[in-house]
């Protein structure tokens, strides 16, 4: 789990593309707001999860917004993932 997702927010799903080397963690702060970060994993890296932005500050009302804004920003997401 990446420095940006504290151990006390759950992540509620992890999203990932065909090629296995892009995930989106979708989850949940212990204040209720849900969020999201984007973590890309290669080769040159040892295959470790490592975030590409800086997404996880927004805060959403519930999963379903987070998801949403998402797809606005991270491009492999849309409309490969299911609600």
């Amino acid at each position: 789990m990446s420095g940006r997702i504290p151990r006390e927010w759950l992540v509620l799903e992890s999203l990932e593309n065909e090629q296995h080397d892009r995930c989106l963690d979708l989850f949940q702060r212990p204040d209720g707001s849900f969020g999201f970060e984007a973590f890309r994993r290669d080769v040159e890296d040892r295959g470790v999860w490592t975030p590409v932005s800086y997404f996880s500050g927004g805060r959403y009302d519930d999963r379903d917004a987070a998801l949403a804004a998402a797809r606005l920003v991270v491009g492999w997401l849309w409309p490969s993932a299911e609600t």
